[in-house]
């Protein structure tokens, strides 16, 4: 928000004090302040956008309330402060109702409650302008050429899919191998919907243990089971109004299944521990990597909730299948990790393109990231050559890693390659890893 375009106009018939609640909001440099006399020449400025309007209730042309509801059709973001010597109740109540942001009784005293009042409208006007620039910001991210870089036929298709699930409700159903980008799929959905304002919350059902699954997404009242310390809302209220994606729906344990469907249909949940439902509206994307008519086949999947989530289903296609999408995204990883690490920018030769063309790539996007991050560490200088582009297993098994050797030297050279990965950041290798970092240390001592 630009502070110098903050525009003030006082409109009030009596001189002094206009003066005087002009003098009082000078005292903020950054306000530009405009006067008038009467309600009509204030009506015929609006065109000039100002934040605030400062009206007096009795002006001789125009009653204050039949200037609040012009200016509210004109414009209904001017946030306006009526003052008037009356202080009548009700008649706060009918300036409150049609839209005045505050009723500032006249006094000599006014100074405090004035700029008070201002900075207050202020304020919320920065923080809506902040909201609406990050939406902003978030939807261009999340665009369709933002989340899935490629060219090919089998992305176009799918850029036409999600152009056709953003223009309903509908749940969508993601399936594809693993890594093929579901959730970024998700995002894009969502940030391109209708629900773009409200929250996307995405939960791995593989992730969450059978005994929590329920308590995590319906949530649970203080006291309903060991733990359960503190009143807690589950994903579904979390997502209201938005949207909440379920990732490997098929691991969800299929005595929740009849809850979640209930849930669905109702368009209700009901927390652990609790007897009231609590209406909740959110679109439901789902994603999985197994076959859900077969899972339906084994007994592991409920069929109603089968055809109750299957919505629009689109099925991402995995990256060997993409031709000449894997150089494009091989490019746009090299990007983003150079930029990300300030290293400059380096370009993939001619054998390390043949190379990444030849491979079938098991773990799709996900593992050609990996790979291009790799290279791009062991790449000495701005070419990546072959050599640099490990494949499949063969990062862990180059420097005859194969050979026998103890156990201990074996996970030694493991945190020594993912040091060489990730720059020395040991915190990270740690993370990747699963262990403390102590540990790291503690290793490359022995190793000394």
């Amino acid at each position: 928000m630009d502070d110098k375009s903050f525009k003030i106009f006082v409109v009030e018939d009596d001189e002094w004090y206009s003066r005087l609640l002009v003098h009082n909001l000078s005292l903020n440099s950054d306000y530009e302040i405009e006067s008038f006399t009467n309600g009509r020449d204030c009506l015929n400025n609006l065109h000039k956008n100002p934040d605030v309007i400062t009206l007096d209730y009795r002006l001789p042309d125009m009653k204050g309330l039949e200037i609040l509801k012009n200016i509210k059709a004109e414009n209904e973001d001017i946030q306006v402060i009526l003052i008037s010597d009356q202080d009548e109740i009700d008649v706060v109540v009918e300036l409150l109702k049609y839209g005045a942001y505050d009723y500032i009784v006249k006094s000599r005293d006014i100074r405090e409650r004035l700029l008070n009042t201002v900075q207050n409208i202020r304020n919320g006007i920065r923080q809506r302008r902040e909201i609406v620039s990050l939406r902003s910001e978030v939807k261009k991210k999340y665009s369709y050429q933002n989340t899935i870089f490629g060219n090919s036929p089998a992305t176009h298709n799918i850029f036409g899919l999600i152009e056709k699930a953003t223009r309903t409700n509908i749940s969508v159903t993601l399936t594809g191998e693993t890594g093929t980008g579901k959730e970024l799929v998700a995002k894009a959905i969502h940030y391109n919907s209708q629900r773009a304002a409200k929250p996307f919350i995405a939960v791995n059902m593989a992730a969450i243990p059978k005994e929590l699954t329920e308590s995590e997404l319906f949530g649970h009242e203080k006291g309903s089971f060991t733990g359960a310390s503190i009143q807690r809302i589950g994903k579904f209220e979390e997502a209201n109004g938005g949207t909440l994606f379920l990732d490997e729906i098929a691991e969800m344990d299929i005595s929740i299944q009849a809850k979640l469907l209930r849930a669905l249909q109702e368009k209700e949940i009901v927390r652990v521990g609790s007897n009231k439902p609590v209406k909740t509206d959110c679109r439901i994307i789902v994603a999985t990597h197994q076959n859900l008519q077969e899972a339906v086949r084994n007994g592991t999947f409920r069929q109603d909730l089968y055809y109750r989530l299957y919505g629009f289903p689109i099925e991402l296609p995995p990256l060997r299948e993409r031709g000449n999408d894997i150089i494009i995204l091989s490019k746009h990883f090299i990007k983003e990790f150079c930029n990300e690490n300030s290293l400059p920018h380096k370009v993939l030769s001619k054998p390390a393109v043949d190379k990444l063309l030849s491979y079938s790539y098991p773990g799709n996007i996900r593992e050609l990231k990996s790979v291009i991050e790799l290279a791009i560490t062991l790449s000495d200088n701005n070419e990546i050559s072959g050599e640099n582009i490990y494949l499949g297993n063969n990062l862990l098994m180059d420097d005859n890693i194969d050979k026998e050797m103890p156990l201990r030297e074996y996970n030694i050279r493991i945190v020594k390659k993912y040091l060489v990965k990730y720059n020395n950041n040991h915190k990270l290798v740690a993370e990747k890893l699963d262990i403390g970092i102590a540990t790291i240390y503690r290793m490359l001592k022995e190793d000394i």
